[in-house]
């Protein structure tokens, strides 16, 4: 979504200045304190810049690069995707390198993808047919890198929380299946959603005026993400267009278990949009849980390394401040560790 995530681009939106709180009675409230994650590189095998599909947009092809972290401990791994953040605008895959080698440590094979944006003329369409594609292309190569292709959880931040929420509410739907390796299945056993958005509509409905009119302008990147390059149109509306694009609308008996996590104070996307969808989740009877950060923003950084200096994530615009020991709220024990508990708990 908007820059800001773990690893976001620079979209132009502004943050908001009051967020109006939200009824998080059916949601796990932690106070996201206490010691930083640590993550030990040496103790994986990384692969990187991997060409997993070469789509074409607009008449241009873009080779989509992954990066793969996989334990060097013995046995076939489940396998992690994990999405990035980026404002719609761009999706660097290098970006939370620390939170990835941490659930690498934990024994999952951690793959951090690319996919096509609105700055590649692309709609969430294109970007969650890649990431449907990434899906494929590692179970057709699960020997080759260890992977148990019977277990795939999708991970995501903002943006890539958004794409993990589609990709697990559209098991089963062929639409999405283009491109390669289509003897493969692109179905998913759960999905973690960290400060995703869901009903781009309702993108902006806890913020302040101000915030409400960039996410609302016309043209802006979110509506291209939904309409397309070069569009007037504005997100505002809940159109058939946006509705297609809410994961709300998807959901079904194939989708799988959900967490999903958001900060109390997060200025870019509206705390209310992972409630909105854990409300939906759980009233189609999907197993579901939400926790919220309190007085966590969107998204943050951390450098702690325990025997390596792992690259940090490209800098948080939010306002989160450290907790104990140094930590950042995203990038704490006790946050991570409700991300491994549920893996733990998916992958068996």
């Amino acid at each position: 979504m908007p820059s800001g995530a773990s690893g976001g681009g620079a979209a132009n939106f502004v943050q908001a200045k009051t967020i109006k709180k939200s009824d998080n009675s059916t949601s796990t409230v932690i106070s996201p304190t206490g010691p930083a994650i640590t993550c030990d590189t040496s103790a994986v095998t990384a692969t990187d810049d991997i060409t997993y599909s070469s789509p074409t947009t607009q008449g241009t092809k873009t080779d989509l690069k992954l990066d793969i972290q996989v334990p060097k401990s013995s046995g076939k791994k489940p396998l992690v995707v994990y999405i990035t953040g980026g404002g719609w605008m761009l999706s660097d895959r290098t970006a939370n390198l620390d939170q990835r080698t941490y659930v690498a440590d934990q024994g999952y094979a951690v793959a951090s993808i690319q996919y096509r944006t609105t700055a590649n003329g692309a709609t969430y369409k294109d970007a969650l047919a890649d990431v449907k594609s990434a899906i494929r292309y590692l179970r057709a190569n699960a020997d080759t890198y260890g992977i148990d292709a019977d277990h795939v959880i999708v991970w995501g931040q903002s943006a890539g929380g958004y794409l993990a929420a589609m990709t697990g509410v559209t098991n089963g739907d062929k639409t999405y299946d283009v491109g390669g390796h289509l003897n493969q299945s692109s179905q998913v056993q759960g999905v973690i959603d960290e400060f995703g958005p869901a009903n781009l509509s309702e993108l902006a409905s806890d913020y302040d005026q101000a915030a409400k009119d960039s996410n609302y302008a016309a043209g802006n990147p979110a509506a291209q993400w939904v309409y397309g390059s070069g569009t007037t149109k504005s997100i505002k509306e809940y159109s058939g267009q946006i509705a297609a694009a809410d994961p709300a609308t998807h959901i079904s008996s194939s989708t799988p278990p959900f967490l999903l996590l958001h900060g109390s104070a997060d200025p870019l996307v509206s705390p209310s949009q992972t409630l909105n969808l854990f409300t939906a989740l759980k009233d189609k009877g999907v197993d579901a849980k939400r926790v919220v950060l309190t007085g966590a923003g969107h998204g943050d950084m951390t450098v702690t390394a325990a025997t390596s200096s792992a690259s940090p994530n490209s800098p948080s615009d939010s306002a989160s401040s450290s907790a104990e020991g140094g930590a950042k709220p995203w990038s704490t024990k006790k946050t991570m560790n409700f991300i491994t508990d549920f893996l733990a708990g998916h992958t068996e």
